[in-house]
Formats: structure tokens, sequence, C-alpha cells
């Protein structure tokens, strides 16, 4: 398992490039028939992937977690963002199609990724934090998500929000995840941009095709960008903001952590105040 340290705001102002793709870009992921794994210190989440062939890969813990499992002390998200596969955990085996997501609870022992052709396999996208209590394992197809439809085709920021695991719908510690579709002809999600003082939030961009993603972070008045690729993933600490515009049609998958649930806990800023 890799760890990623973030620095603070005054060696972020040092990191040229190059520093900021290996600081903050997840280029690793979704590799066939292998499990990834990603720790971050913000707000301690595990990232992750799997991408099951012909065998089921079973979710371990790696050492440095000092777990004899790996939701002993976490929950996890996951979401499908390929073919048709299946997540078994402790013996229950729940089917899951693109865009399907399961919530698997602390205290979940057994846990292994499997697809139903390796031809066409399950890309399952993981998303981890610590847990303080157990909730139950919970499978969500993308029906029973909650949509929210924001922005305008004038802005070109027309998106469907679907909300998986959120106050209101699948409970969890912390853990908040769901995936945004882009409409067609729009490009720019999340505009204007917002920090989360109280919490981390992690990005997947995926079904990007050929296309490329301008990720934009840092502060309002110090802005960088880092141009990202199909399936991978960025990690946005608290005191960044997150922003995107791609060169065509993209999803991705988001997910936060931290102090507390609610959705709406944002410090937004206006665009004249971006530098």
């Amino acid at each position: 398992m890799e760890t990623r340290y973030s620095p603070n705001l005054t060696g972020y102002r040092q990191l040229g490039t190059k520093e900021l793709r290996t600081t903050f870009l997840v280029e690793s992921l979704f590799a066939p028939g292998e499990l990834a794994m990603i720790y971050s210190d913000a707000d301690r989440a595990i990232i992750g992937s799997a991408v099951p062939l012909a065998s089921p890969i079973a979710l371990t813990a790696d050492a440095d977690l000092r777990a004899a499992y790996f939701c002993e002390r976490r929950e996890l998200g996951v979401l499908n963002i390929g073919g048709p596969g299946a997540v078994e955990v402790d013996g229950q085996r729940y089917q899951l199609a693109k865009f399907d997501a399961l919530y698997v609870g602390r205290g979940s022992r057994s846990i292994s990724f499997s697809s139903q052709d390796p031809s066409g396999p399950a890309c399952f996208y993981l998303l981890s934090y610590p847990a303080h209590a157990a909730y139950p394992t919970t499978l969500i197809p993308q029906a029973d998500a909650k949509e929210v439809h924001l922005g305008t085709m004038a802005d070109a920021n027309r998106r469907t929000i679907h909300q998986y695991i959120h106050t209101g719908g699948v409970k969890s510690c912390q853990l908040v995840m769901g995936y945004t579709q882009l409409h067609e002809g729009s490009v720019w999600n999340t505009m204007p941009p917002h920090t989360h003082a109280r919490r981390s939030e992690i990005y997947v961009y995926f079904d990007l095709a050929g296309a490329r993603v301008m990720h934009f972070m840092g502060t309002p008045e110090e802005t960088r960008h880092l141009v990202i690729s199909d399936r991978q993933a960025v990690i946005s600490p608290s005191w960044s903001i997150h922003c995107a515009c791609g060169t065509g049609s993209y999803a991705f998958c988001w997910g936060m952590g931290g102090e507390n649930q609610e959705f709406a806990d944002m410090d937004s800023f206006p665009v004249e105040r971006l530098a």
C-alpha cells in the first residue's frame, strides 16, 4: 500500500507540476487482475480499486494498518464503473452492475471482488475511512440513489448528482459518497468552486474516453491545475478548492470524510475571487 502525505499551504506553494502530480494525483488505479490501495494522511482516507479477471480478488489489510482485517476499524464504499460483477462480504454475495454501489460496514471480515465476464471485467472503485460504529452492509442500485440536478446549459455545467451514502440515505459513520454525470455539451463541474474546511474529498474521473480533465486546486487566490486522464483520482485536502473542466464528456465519483456528513457544508467562492 502506497502512502501519500499532504503538504500545508506553505509547502504547496513550493511544488512544481511534477511534485503536484506525485502528491495529489493517483494514476495507479484499475490495473487488470490487481488490487491497488493508496493511504492518504488527509482524514486517513484509503483510495483503492479492484479489477478481477478469472479469479476473485480478496481485500486484505496491509501491514501498515495494524489490523486483523481491512474493515476491523474502517468502513468502505464501493462503486462499480465497469462490467457486471459481485462483491462478497462475509458469505453474502452482492451483484453490482455499472453505477451500482455497496456500503460495507465496520466489522466485516471477509471481502472479495469478482467479475461476471473476465473479457469485460468489473472495475470496483474503493474509498474507505475510519469508523467508530458498525452500520449494516447495504447494496445501493443506481436506481435507488438520490438524484440532484444542477447547472444550466448556458453555463456549460448541467449535471446530475447521484447520492448513495449520505444523510437521509444509506447510513455510515463519516463516509459520504456518490457520483456526478455531466450532461452532453456541459464540461464544467462545481463552478463556482468551494472548500470543505471540515472534511477532505477524493475525486476519481471516469468515462473520459480520449478526453482530459483540467482539475483546479489550491486556494482561491492561488489556483493550480492537474491534467487528468481516464480513471485517475485526485486528493483534495480541506484547504483546497476543487472544480474541473473537461475537453469532452466525463463523470466522476466523489467521496468525503471528516468532521461531519452534511453534503451542503461547504465554503463557496465567487468566480471574481479566483486567481
